[in-house]
């Protein structure tokens, strides 16, 4: 009977063993499904946070302990911060390095294996009696990473069943080492993500500055080759709506006059109905824009209580979407730029205009506001100068009218004095000839202000005109004490513009006496070969300033006081009509001498008349 007790207590323990074998091996095969778990998280999950909390879910269930919680190593290496908390409210702690048992694994780089944490020196009870949880056994152990430093440590609290061992400890480091990795592959795939978004917004950037030059670039083309404001105000619009990609818009300057708004320039067919309207500075959204100097967009318009629907309604306008901006500089505005109704924009799942346009339409204005200033500047300019231009045209006309005017008025005294009536009569031709000099001195002043061109050749008797010449010559030399000494070596037949070549003659020696302010003399030559026929005329002054050679023929170009500077540019345009040339050699203290050819035969298409001067009794 013993023997049968002793048999059957061994099978009763034989079945004991071989049951607590298998559970054994389930609770084996457990944590190795659960390490291979955890091994596939941390080779496939790059998301930190995400890894994160997986490795502490896993490790809890492991290690078979109440809760467990991981620390990483701030980039300082001075704080200790959890990320993930198991088995309670998810919150943050931090721990300075060397502070609880965290804290020191950390600073010492050790694992720390404790059965009663309240019997060690090392914990700290100040997180339990803040939560209230009761901390018994501590397993805490360092993450190492492949380089060898210390990035955290992972530590779980209260096995279920007693104390931790030293087979938790070793399976805890080989995780904890697996984790390191895990966690500087994530830090490495978050930085490159980083790195990745930075060269985004840096490439983002980039473009949107580009864009930004190209709208500039855009702006000051059209500026370039805009010839008047209106131009340029309708370049800029048309430039503003393509960029923005609306439907049409339109431009308002600041009246000066009523101080309104006034469209200038509109583009679209929706916009038609504004040009040359005015709107009160203040009154609807654009008004709003102009009188607080900002830009603004209205998707819902209707909707919008600044929105002036009378307004809109008589220039027959229905808005979806309205884009405006001031057109400004410093403190003074100048007026508004507006688009309305966007066009759709795949890039855009919203409806109308977007903040994107907006800065695009603020910098457009800003640049158009500038390219106002300077038009008007430059308007402002141009018509200072064709008053100037006028006025020394009229000065010069005048200068040239005293002599005419001289010798009429000398004539006029002789008739009166005459009782023949042929001499009287040679008096009367005398003066209508001054007449008609001074009728064509003012065409020829009028031609070349408007650029003009147009000539009369005709056959011209030398001896005659020479005559005529010297006559008028006379008086507007001996004013200036000048004596006159003409040399006809030449004094055939030619072919010119009578009237003309009296006007170039007498713009030489009109410049040459103003030149010789005591006197002097002035020699008047004419010679030919067979191909040309020669003027020259000298002069005993002090020769050509320094300062305008290279100019002498450009208007208004004079170095004498009260000159107006047309005299020689009317004598170039002359030779230039007349296809001829014209030079000069000027000695400072000693004179100048210019020379004028002409071509000595007929023009092809010149008529076969004989000059007015030539015909004129002797």
């Amino acid at each position: 009977m013993p023997d049968e007790t002793r048999i059957s207590e061994r099978q009763e323990s034989s079945e004991d063993m071989a049951r607590k074998l298998r559970a054994q091996l389930r609770t084996e095969h457990k944590k190795l499904a659960l390490v291979q778990e955890i091994g596939r998280a941390l080779s496939s999950t790059p998301d930190r946070d995400n890894l994160l909390a997986l490795i502490m879910e896993k490790v809890t269930l492991l290690m078979e302990a109440d809760r467990s919680t991981l620390y990483l190593l701030s980039e300082s290496g001075e704080t200790l911060w959890s990320k993930v908390i198991q088995g309670g409210e998810v919150r943050e702690i931090r721990l300075s390095v060397g502070e609880g048992i965290a804290g020191w694994v950390a600073k010492s780089g050790d694992i720390v294996n404790i059965p009663e944490a309240y019997q060690d020196d090392r914990f700290n009870p100040a997180v339990d009696h803040q939560s209230g949880y009761r901390t018994r056994s501590i397993l805490c152990v360092p993450m190492v990473a492949p380089t060898g430093s210390v990035i955290g440590v992972v530590q779980v609290l209260n096995k279920q069943g007693g104390p931790f061992t030293r087979d938790d400890e070793e399976l805890l480091v080989a995780l904890a080492s697996q984790a390191a990795v895990a966690i500087e592959n994530a830090n490495l795939y978050l930085a490159a993500i980083g790195r990745n978004r930075q060269l985004t917004t840096a490439q983002e950037k980039l473009e949107q500055r580009t864009a930004e030059l190209n709208v500039l670039y855009e702006v000051e083309r059209t500026t370039n080759v805009a010839h008047d404001l209106d131009e340029l105000l309708a370049g800029i619009l048309q430039r503003a709506i393509e960029l923005c990609g609306a439907d049409a818009g339109a431009v308002a300057l600041i009246d000066d006059d009523s101080g309104d708004l006034r469209f200038r320039t509109t583009a679209g067919k929706s916009a038609a109905g504004l040009r040359h309207r005015t709107l009160a500075v203040g009154s609807g959204i654009l008004g709003w824009t102009a009188k607080n100097r900002m830009a603004t967009i209205s998707n819902e318009p209707t909707a919008d209580i600044r929105f002036a629907a009378d307004f809109m309604a008589a220039v027959d306008l229905a808005p979806k979407h309205i884009i405006a901006a001031p057109l400004a500089l410093a403190s003074d505005t100048l007026g508004i730029i507006a688009l309305v109704d966007r066009k759709p924009d795949p890039r855009n799942a919203a409806p109308g205009f977007s903040h994107s346009d907006l800065k695009l339409l603020t910098l457009i204005a800003g640049q158009a506001s500038r390219a106002i200033q300077i038009a008007r500047a430059r308007q402002e300019r141009d018509n200072q100068s064709r008053l100037a231009t006028i006025g020394q045209m009229l000065a010069s006309m005048l200068h040239d009218f005293k002599t005419p005017m001289t010798i009429i008025s000398g004539y006029a005294q002789l008739m009166a004095q005459m009782d023949d009536p042929r001499r009287r009569n040679q008096q009367v031709n005398l003066i209508l000839r001054q007449f008609d000099l001074m009728n064509g001195m003012a065409r020829e002043v009028l031609a070349f202000a408007r650029g003009d061109s147009g000539i009369l050749i005709r056959k011209v008797y030398l001896n005659r005109f020479l005559e005529a010449v010297t006559k008028q010559l006379e008086h507007v030399l001996k004013e200036h004490g000048i004596s006159l000494v003409v040399e006809p070596c030449y004094s055939g037949v030619a072919y010119f513009d009578e009237q003309k070549i009296l006007r170039l003659i007498y713009n030489l020696a009109q410049n040459a006496a103003e030149a010789m302010d005591f006197g002097g003399e002035l020699t008047l030559r004419t010679d030919a070969d067979p191909s040309y026929v020669y003027f020259e005329l000298s002069d005993t002054g002090p020769g050509i300033p320094a300062q305008l050679e290279g100019r002498l023929f450009d208007a208004f170009s004079t170095g004498k006081k009260g000159g107006t500077g047309l005299g020689l540019a009317i004598v170039k345009k002359i030779v230039d009509e007349h296809d001829a040339d014209i030079s000069y050699e000027s000695k400072p203290g000693e004179g100048t001498t210019f020379r004028v050819r002409f071509a000595r035969e007929r023009p092809p298409d010149a008529p076969d008349i004989t000059g007015v001067m030539s015909t004129v009794p002797r």
